[in-house]
């Protein structure tokens, strides 16, 4: 029988509280801000739409790159980030705690990060934090219930799984900061030629467009022209969205019939699915339903390549669908038949959110209707411009698309190997083969 004492995290850490901040120095100059809106469900660095913070930053609070830190609340019921963890990426520099994380300060025994960072994402301790968590509207993790967690001591072929899981978290964090790459080269490529029209005022100077051969700097005028939107390209036009895309609406089947989503057969979408999307595509549904649930909902079955936009709480979630599905209330999609495609249409309203936000109204919630979206003016290029622009966006988009997909189906390794950490059932010979599986 084994003599080694039961170790638990107060052994290895202890916790040091972020503290509140000051909302008029959000976006100055300082460290960056690292709350419940920087860590994944379940575990994990959320990545995107981070604030600076001007403000106070005491070195017991300020994080850096490879530390980490937990959330000890949920704002939700479903437990999703109660006791996640998250670790600060090479990328940031100097973060700060907020009033919501916790960091995890090694003070104590001996013992490798990586290996608590995942012991922290798996399934048996992310059921230990919901089983622990109290409060209605916001659950919340006592320090003493985290700390309280059991530590098994690592195994030499724990750590060998440990090693295989940082190296596959370095792959998807590489394909995530290629898409982020990509999206932001199409979408400076949709402002110089859609917004601040660089061809259009180069040709009128005299001067050769950069950055494009011959034939499509043809494509472009060399003037300028009045229209209600201010000067915009000679021979380009301003017409309401509604007539240049062809936008429809959802619903929801009755969700007391089972008949309308057993068997579940097509993909049926609710905003929720993009609030966790890194990338602007949709690859699959958390819901699905039947033939006959298809039956009651408006929008019918939309074709992959559609875009989606969420109409209300919160408006402006974006996404490309990648398979066809239909969509509840919460949405407005935008078909791929319309005479600005889908793909404009995605760089447009990334480009244009707060336009849209203006024609919103509600008193519960925030909400922009088909009604209201409909009249908004919309410029119109020549067809040869936008399907230029498609040639290129297009192909960076595809790699993005594939791009994605490799990094879900990393994730899927990953959380297939995680419940195997602490399992007590891998040996060090299986172990070894997974790794070189993976880093083959």
């Amino acid at each position: 029988m084994s003599s080694e004492p039961v170790r638990s995290l107060r052994d290895f850490v202890s916790l040091q509280r972020g503290t509140t901040y000051k909302g008029n120095l959000v976006g100055l100059p300082g460290p960056v801000l690292l709350g419940l809106a920087s860590i994944e469900a379940n575990g994990g660095f959320r990545h995107g739409g981070f604030k600076t913070y001007g403000g106070d930053c005491p070195e017991k609070i300020s994080l850096k790159s490879s530390d980490l830190y937990v959330s000890l609340k949920d704002v939700t019921q479903s437990g999703d980030l109660l006791g996640s963890v998250s670790r600060v990426p090479a990328e940031i520099k100097s973060g700060r705690l907020t009033q919501d994380t916790v960091k995890l300060v090694f003070d104590g025994l001996q013992i490798k990060r990586e290996y608590i960072y995942w012991l922290l994402r798996t399934p048996n301790y992310r059921e230990y934090c919901r089983g622990c968590g109290t409060g209605t509207t916001t659950l919340g993790l006592a320090r003493d219930d985290f700390l309280n967690y059991t530590v098994p001591p690592p195994t030499p072929a724990d750590l060998v799984l440990v090693e295989v899981l940082e190296g596959v978290e370095k792959r998807i964090t590489l394909l995530r900061e290629t898409n982020a790459t990509l999206e932001a080269i199409a979408q400076a490529l949709f402002r110089s030629w859609f917004v601040d029209f660089d061809p259009v005022h180069a040709k009128q100077q005299g001067l050769e467009p950069e950055g494009m051969d011959e034939t499509t700097a043809a494509l472009f005028p060399d003037s300028f022209e009045e229209s209600e939107l201010g000067l915009v390209p000679r021979g380009w036009r301003v017409a309401p969205f509604g007539d240049v895309v062809d936008s429809v609406g959802g619903g929801t089947p009755d969700t007391k019939e089972p008949s309308y989503w057993q068997p579940g057969v097509y993909c049926w979408t609710t905003p929720k699915d993009l609030s966790g999307i890194q990338v602007p595509v949709l690859l699959t549904t958390e819901r699905k339903v039947s033939a006959k649930g298809l039956a009651k909902v408006s929008s019918g079955l939309l074709p992959a390549g559609t875009l989606l936009m969420s109409s209300r709480a919160p408006i402006g979630y974006l996404a490309i669908t990648d398979i066809p599905l239909a969509i509840n209330q919460g949405y407005i999609a935008m078909r791929p038949n319309s005479e600005l495609p889908p793909l404009y249409m995605l760089f447009w309203c990334k480009e244009n959110m707060e336009v849209i936000k203006r024609r919103a109204n509600g008193s519960t919630f925030m909400e922009i209707s088909k009604k209201s979206f409909r009249p908004i003016p919309a410029l119109v290029p020549s067809t040869p411009v936008i399907a230029a622009f498609i040639g290129i966006a297009g192909a960076l988009f595809e790699r993005l698309v594939e791009n994605e997909k490799q990094a879900q189906t990393l994730s899927t390794l990953r959380d297939t190997l995680l419940p195997r950490l602490i399992s007590g059932q891998l040996r060090l010979p299986e172990a070894a083969a997974i790794l070189e599986e993976a880093t083959a």
